[in-house]
């Protein structure tokens, strides 16, 4: 029987021995079970991020595609002439929701108060341009939440996979190095324990023989 973490067998380390595997094993629980639950928030997050991305692909291709269209018939100077001044000013904010101690991004767009989500947002007249530029831009408008939806979801992904490969680890460690050490260890304490309370009887009886 090993003494897998070289300490002196004595009762004092035994008992700082058996506290230590206590806790150890209370803290593998709770690892394990935050482990189990940023599995299960993950997967529903990657099955959400493929759904959201072909949406917004496919977005993404109607407006190119009626990009394309427009600029066939439309002059291309007067596409750009168009589009170079922005409608509106938009502001991103950013801010942190903590899931399972990770902190994730939580993204809002904030529009100027002369133009509102989901309105109208052009200032040029539809008169004047082909339907198609007028799909484009209207797709791309009601794209851009989706792309931050997107965004937020990937970045979300990305420092959950990493709390999960951090957990794991720890999980791992303790279950399979920390834990067995420490209850090798006891068990290796315990048998000295006896053997020396075996020994201490045993000189004991023969000492009283000796004086009897």
């Amino acid at each position: 029987m090993a003494n897998a973490l070289n300490v002196k067998p004595t009762r004092m380390e035994l008992q700082k021995l058996q506290g230590n595997l206590s806790i150890a094993t209370r803290g593998h629980k709770l690892l394990k079970d935050k482990q189990d639950e940023l599995m299960r928030q993950f997967i529903d997050l990657i099955r959400k991020n493929n759904e959201l991305r072909q949406e917004v692909e496919a977005d993404l291709s109607l407006a190119l595609e009626n990009f394309v269209l427009a600029s066939a018939l439309v002059n291309e100077a007067y596409i750009d002439e168009l589009v170079a001044i922005p409608s509106q000013s938009v502001e991103l904010e950013i801010r942190h929701e903590n899931i399972m101690s990770v902190d994730v991004p939580k993204m809002n767009f904030h529009y100027s108060d002369e133009y509102q989500e989901g309105k109208d947002r052009n200032t040029y007249s539809f008169l004047n341009t082909a339907s198609e530029l007028d799909d484009a831009i209207a797709t791309l408008n009601q794209v851009m939440p989706k792309l931050l939806e997107l965004s937020e979801i990937e970045k979300t992904c990305q420092l959950m996979a990493d709390d999960i490969e951090s957990t794991r680890r720890r999980v791992n460690a303790l279950e399979y190095r920390v834990i067995p050490d420490t209850k090798e260890t006891i068990a290796y304490i315990q048998s000295k324990l006896e053997e020396n309370e075996r020994s201490t009887k045993t000189r004991m009886i023969k000492i009283k023989d000796m004086n009897g």
